[in-house]
């Protein structure tokens, strides 16, 4: 008798992510390279490959930069006289606490306000061609000039230019940048020339003011002067009276003389009644003499004084106030023409004393040497501010993640 047995299949351990149900298991892709991990990496992309293209910009591409220095300072000619050595003493202010540069602070931020501003770029384009300066064969793509409109042209000229002013010894620094060392020390030339002509300009227009409102002064005296002469003539033409003054004085003494004779006529009449009768004709000559002298005496204060009397004639108590303010006046007159006349000399004086100067210091440089880009600070700059970046960025996620969990 045979006995028949049915073998079973064979049992195999699965493999991990075999499928349960007996399925055919796929292979596992082989593992990438390290270095398609690494670039796949989010710090790679976002901060490692960054630094990279600028650092091979940089080093390999940026065109070299040469800067064109000088200085100089803004000092106004006081009494210790004005030129070079003054402005020298004024840079070295600063031992002394700063105390000789600060003469004309407000001077120097106007020239350096004025170095940073859009007549400067205008004035400089005029004399040189800043779109040619800026374009140069040598220039990289990134820092030559693109524009020609006046406002981005002005932009630039901000970003290659630079002015800072020390407030403590008043000196101004200039740095210039192009591509070319002789254009950087060409065009720093030509805005020292231009802030040379705008303190000409500002002290002459102080200067111009100064003596333009002494002399309106001047004019002003003399106007009143002459209208005062005027007057005075008028007065002794219409009075006919050359000395009004002189002339109160004659009346003066001749009412002093009546008065005196008055009284010696009274006098006389006292002492000639005690011995002679009241009939005779001497006593009667006497009385006769003394009505004469009342009424001389009468009239004349009546014509000095009295404004109704003589009408159409002169009052000499009104032709005496008349013209003792008309002399009064031409007084003033003549004290305020002496006082313009005096203030005008000393504006003058103070003119030339105050006088600007633009003083240089040290002269625009021809540089050897590139000082732009500066390619390793730059790089670590950027370097170092995507890792921040990237570090905020990587916590900000992490603390969502988180609390969504």
């Amino acid at each position: 008798m045979t006995i028949s047995m049915k073998l079973s299949p064979l049992i195999t351990l699965s493999e991990p992510g075999a499928s349960r149900s007996g399925e055919a298991l796929e292979p596992s892709p082989p593992p990438r390279p390290w270095l398609w991990r690494t670039l796949r990496k989010p710090f790679f992309l976002l901060v490692i490959l960054p630094s990279l293209i600028a650092a091979f910009y940089f080093y390999g591409i940026a065109a070299p930069q040469y800067v064109s220095e000088a200085r100089f300072v803004v000092q106004s000619k006081g009494n210790d006289g004005g030129g070079p050595a003054a402005a020298l003493r004024a840079a070295a202010g600063m031992g002394l606490g700063g105390l000789g540069g600060a003469m004309s602070s407000g001077e120097a931020n106007s020239i350096r306000n004025f170095l940073s501003s859009l007549d400067a770029v205008v004035q400089a384009n005029e004399k040189l061609d800043l779109i040619e300066l800026w374009r140069r064969p040598e220039a990289d793509f990134l820092a030559r000039l693109w524009f020609t409109e006046p406002e981005r042209i002005a932009r630039f000229f901000k970003h290659m230019v630079n002015v800072t002013l020390d407030p403590m010894t008043g000196v101004t620094t200039l740095q210039v940048r192009s591509f070319r060392p002789e254009d950087s020390r060409e065009l720093a030339e030509t805005l020292l020339i231009s802030a040379e002509a705008l303190v000409n300009r500002l002290s002459e227009r102080a200067r111009g003011d100064t003596l333009r409102l002494a002399q309106q002064e001047v004019e002003v005296a003399e106007r009143r002067v002459q209208e005062s002469r005027a007057a005075l003539i008028r007065f002794r033409e219409q009075e006919k009276e050359l000395d009004s003054a002189g002339a109160v004085q004659a009346a003066l003494v001749l009412r002093g003389q009546l008065e005196g004779a008055l009284a010696q006529a009274r006098a006389e009449l006292t002492e000639r009644q005690q011995f002679m009768r009241p009939d005779n004709p001497a006593l009667q000559a006497t009385r006769n003499r003394i009505e004469a002298l009342e009424r001389q005496i009468s009239a004349e204060r009546s014509r000095h004084t009295d404004t109704t009397a003589n009408v159409g004639g002169a009052v000499l108590a009104r032709q005496l106030a008349s013209y003792e303010r008309l002399m009064l006046e031409r007084e003033f007159a003549d004290r305020q023409l002496a006082s313009a006349t005096a203030s005008l000399e000393m504006a003058r004086v103070e003119a030339q004393r105050q006088q600007l100067y633009l003083s240089r210091i040290v002269e625009p440089n021809l540089a050897v040497y590139p000082l732009y880009p500066r390619s390793f600070t730059n790089t670590a700059s950027i370097f170092l501010g995507l890792a921040i970046a990237y570090g905020i960025g990587w916590l900000l996620i992490t603390g969502m993640r988180e609390h969504a969990a």
